[in-house]
C-alpha cells in the first residue's frame, strides 16, 4: 500500500481528482457573477461543502508537489473573490471553501517566495474589490425601502412576476416586475435565479392602494391586430439572419439618417420627416442626390466614391462599389463625402434589420418564434405585458452572458 501511495502516477491521478474541486470554485464564481443564490437549508449546505473542501483539502496536501495542485492552489482565493462579495450572506459556503483555500496556499508545494508573492496579490485584490465594491453599493445603488404586495406565476408557468411597493419621497410607486420561470438551477438544497432578468412591465405613481392582476391567454393574430389597431408605425426589431429568413435582402435594411434639412426639402421632404428613410422607399432622382445609385438586381452603389471609400471596399478607381461591399468604416467615410461647414456629415447610410409590424404576416412571425398564444397581464385593467412583446423582442434570452456593474446589484 505504502509503494502504491508512493507511485508518481497514483499522486498525478489524485492530482487530477483534486483539481475538481478548483473547478468547481470557478464554477462558484461564475455564478456569483451572473446568479442569484438562495439556500433552503443552510446546516445542510454547510456539512456538504465542508465534507467536499476537507477531502480536497487532502488530496491536495498528498500530491501539493504535483504542478496541477500547485496551479489550483493559486487559483481558488481569487477565483472566491465575487462569491465573497455576491454572497457575503452565505457564511455556509465561504467559511470552508476560504479555509481551505489559505491552508491549500500555504501547504503547497510552491516555493515560499511564490507563496508570498501570490498571497500579497491576493490579499491586494480582496482589498480593492472589497473596497471598490462598498464604495459603488454605497454611492451608486439607491437606498429605498421596497415592499413586496403580491407575487405568483402565469396560467402556463413561463413568466412570474411581482408587484413592488417603493416608499420614497415622492409619493412612491409600485411597479410590476416579470421574469422567465425557467431560468433557474435547481440543485439539492440551493437554487440559482438568473440576475437581470426582471423586466418593469408597468411603473405608477404615486402608489397605488388597489391592487389587481390578472392573467389571460391571448392567440398571436389577436394580439397583432390590437397592436396594429393602436399604431401603423410600430416597428420590429430583428437579426440579419432572421430578416434574410423573411425575404429580404441587404440591401433591403439599408436606410438613411440625420438628414440635413436643405437635403430633406431637396428632396421633397419637411424639416418634420427626422425619421430614418429607406432606401427602397426613395425614386431615381432622390438617390442621385445622395450619391447613390439602384441597379436593376435592387442593390446600391455609390455613384463617385471617394478614395477613403475605395480603400474601405478594397476596389479601384472606376470600380462599382456597392453598399454590401463596406464594413462600418466604409460606411462613416461615405458619411464624410458631403459635411457641413462645422465638418459633420450631411446624411448617414446604415443597415437596420427592422421592419413594420404591419406588413407582417402570420406566418412570418411564426417564423420570428412568436407562440401561436401566451400570456397576457392586465394590472388594474390595463394591459402591461404581453407574451408577444416579449417573445418578439427577446426580453429574456437567457443564454446571453454580458457583464455590466447591474450583476452587482444581484
Amino acid at each position: 500500500m505504502k509503494d502504491f501511495f508512493a507511485n508518481i502516477w497514483t499522486k498525478r491521478v489524485f492530482s487530477v481528482i483534486a483539481a475538481l474541486y478548483t473547478v468547481c470554485v470557478c464554477f462558484m464564481c461564475y455564478y456569483s457573477i451572473y446568479y442569484n443564490i438562495t439556500v433552503e437549508s443552510p446546516v445542510s449546505v454547510c456539512l456538504i461543502v465542508s465534507g467536499v473542501s476537507l477531502i480536497a483539502l487532502v488530496l491536495m496536501l498528498y500530491t501539493r508537489k504535483q504542478i496541477l495542485t500547485r496551479i489550483g492552489s493559486f487559483i481558488i482565493l481569487p477565483a472566491m473573490l465575487p462569491v465573497v462579495l455576491m454572497y457575503f450572506d452565505h457564511k455556509e459556503i465561504l467559511i470552508p471553501v476560504i479555509l481551505m483555500g489559505v491552508v491549500i496556499l500555504l501547504l503547497s508545494g510552491a516555493g515560499e517566495g511564490a507563496k508570498t508573492a501570490v498571497g500579497t496579490v491576493i490579499l491586494l485584490l480582496y482589498i480593492f474589490g472589497a473596497l471598490g465594491y462598498f464604495l459603488f453599493s454605497t454611492f451608486f445603488v439607491t437606498a429605498a425601502k421596497q415592499n413586496v404586495v403580491e407575487s405568483g406565476v402565469s396560467p402556463s408557468g413561463i413568466y412570474r412576476y411581482r408587484v413592488v411597493n417603493t416608499e420614497d419621497s415622492s409619493n412612491g410607486s409600485t411597479a410590476v416586475y416579470v421574469e422567465p420561470n425557467y431560468a433557474d438551477k435547481k440543485y439539492p438544497f440551493v437554487t440559482f435565479t438568473l440576475k437581470n432578468m426582471e423586466r418593469v412591465a408597468l411603473l405608477e405613481r404615486p402608489m397605488c392602494e388597489e391592487i389587481s392582476v390578472e392573467w389571460s391567454t391571448q392567440n398571436r393574430q389577436d394580439i397583432t391586430n390590437e397592436l396594429n389597431a393602436v399604431s401603423d408605425k410600430i416597428s420590429v426589431h430583428v437579426s440579419a439572419d432572421e430578416m434574410l429568413g423573411l425575404g429580404y435582402t441587404f440591401d433591403n435594411t439599408l436606410e438613411i439618417s440625420d438628414v440635413n434639412v436643405y437635403d430633406l426639402l431637396a428632396i421633397g421632404k419637411t424639416a418634420k420627416d427626422v425619421d430614418p428613410i429607406k432606401l427602397d422607399d426613395l425614386d431615381e432622382n432622390q438617390l442621385a442626390h445622395f450619391g447613390i445609385a439602384r441597379d436593376g438586381a435592387g442593390r446600391y452603389s455609390i455613384i463617385s466614391p471617394s478614395n477613403d471609400v475605395l480603400v474601405s471596399a478594397d476596389k479601384n478607381s472606376g470600380e462599382t462599389v456597392y453598399f454590401s461591399d463596406l464594413d462600418k468604416d466604409g460606411f462613416d467615410a461615405f458619411a464624410n463625402m458631403k459635411t457641413d461647414q462645422w465638418g459633420n456629415p450631411n446624411y448617414k447610410v446604415s443597415a437596420e434589420n427592422t421592419v413594420m409590424l404591419n406588413t407582417l404576416s402570420d406566418a412570418q412571425l411564426e417564423k420570428l418564434g412568436i407562440s401561436d398564444s401566451g400570456d397576457v397581464m392586465r394590472f388594474n385593467g390595463k394591459v402591461c405585458f404581453r407574451f408577444y412583446v416579449a417573445e418578439l423582442e427577446d426580453y429574456y434570452d437567457v443564454d446571453s452572458r454580458k457583464l455590466s456593474l447591474d450583476l452587482l446589484n444581484g
